[in-house]
């Protein structure tokens, strides 16, 4: 099975800690790397983690508060150094225009490579991105300001091929790729092998929501059912729940309420308040409703 691994970077909310870095993951699919907001000092903790800076051309931001995208105007600046050519392409909600072109304006002027910078529509659950590994949608959040989650969905892979078959009816290679995509084979006396025969099912596509930050809303449930990983932040244990209403955010009973309605096979949780000293009470929390629960940590790599 192909690789798809979500690492860590970052897990703290907004009040800087020595326990946490601000928000900041990393997605890997099929040697293609895509990074998940990117908080102050996201490019320290991509060296830390040996990300590979020259395949990330997708950036996703859900929102402009400042723990989720402060750390784009340098790494913006440090794809420069190192002599990037490729396009780069930053999708985050409306007002990421208004965010950024001051700064590469000022900072950022004689880059090697070209910023594209997609705004999306936060209210809306559309294809906002895809390529020949995923289809990339946005999922509506309700957070203080225009927030949007989203799923990463891997597209569905070429069958397996049967060795035993390809040798038993001495298929040439510049026929496999054709068999997997559905032919026919015909052998030289005129015998058709339906493809079928030749192949077995491919593993199943697999698919990762990403939610953070928002209060508890239901609403998200219908775009995030049945996925492989849920990472849902869970800024707050519930003995603070008004106060996770007040600021918009969620807590960890809520969390794995949502990630029980929508019945995902696994919860990552995180985004957690500076507040907090030590972290089990969230697993805790969250357990008492939903069994497969993650506490995220700096470096932790989550394999699908």
């Amino acid at each position: 099975m192909s690789h798809f691994t979500v690492t860590i970077l970052g897990c703290g909310s907004a009040t800087p800690t020595l326990r946490h870095a601000p928000t900041a993951q990393i997605l890997d699919v099929r040697d293609k790397v895509y990074l998940i907001d990117c908080g102050e000092g996201t490019q320290l903790q991509l060296r830390r983690n040996h990300a590979p800076f020259n395949r990330l051309n997708h950036l996703f931001i859900s929102h402009l508060h400042g723990d989720h995208c402060f750390g784009l105007p340098g790494l913006i600046a440090t794809f420069g150094l190192l002599g990037r050519h490729g396009v780069l392409y930053i999708h985050g909600p409306v007002g990421m225009n208004k965010y950024l072109t001051p700064i590469l304006s000022q900072f950022c002027k004689e880059l090697p490579y070209k910023v594209v910078i997609n705004e999306i529509d936060a209210t809306k659950n559309e294809l906002i991105m895809e390529d020949r590994s995923l289809a990339v949608y946005s999922i509506p959040l309700q957070h203080r300001i225009p927030t949007c989650g989203f799923l990463f969905a891997e597209k569905p892979r070429d069958p397996h091929i049967i060795s035993e078959m390809i040798d038993f009816y001495h298929i040439p290679l510049h026929e496999i790729a054709d068999i997997k995509r559905g032919k026919d084979f015909i052998t030289d006396e005129g015998k058709v092998i339906p493809f079928v025969q030749l192949t077995r099912s491919a593993d199943p596509p697999r698919r990762y929501a990403y939610c953070s930050d928002t209060v508890f809303a239901p609403s998200i449930i219908p775009y995030i059912e049945g996925v492989d990983c849920l990472y849902h932040e869970a800024t707050y244990l519930d003995k603070h729940r008004t106060r996770a209403k007040d600021t918009f955010h969620s807590t960890a009973l809520q969390a794995a309420e949502i990630a029980t309605r929508a019945g995902v096979k696994q919860l990552v949780l995180g985004h957690y308040s500076a507040r907090y000293k030590e972290l089990d009470e969230f697993v805790a929390e969250a357990g008492s409703v939903f069994s497969n629960v993650i506490l995220s940590e700096e470096g932790l790599a989550i394999n699908l």
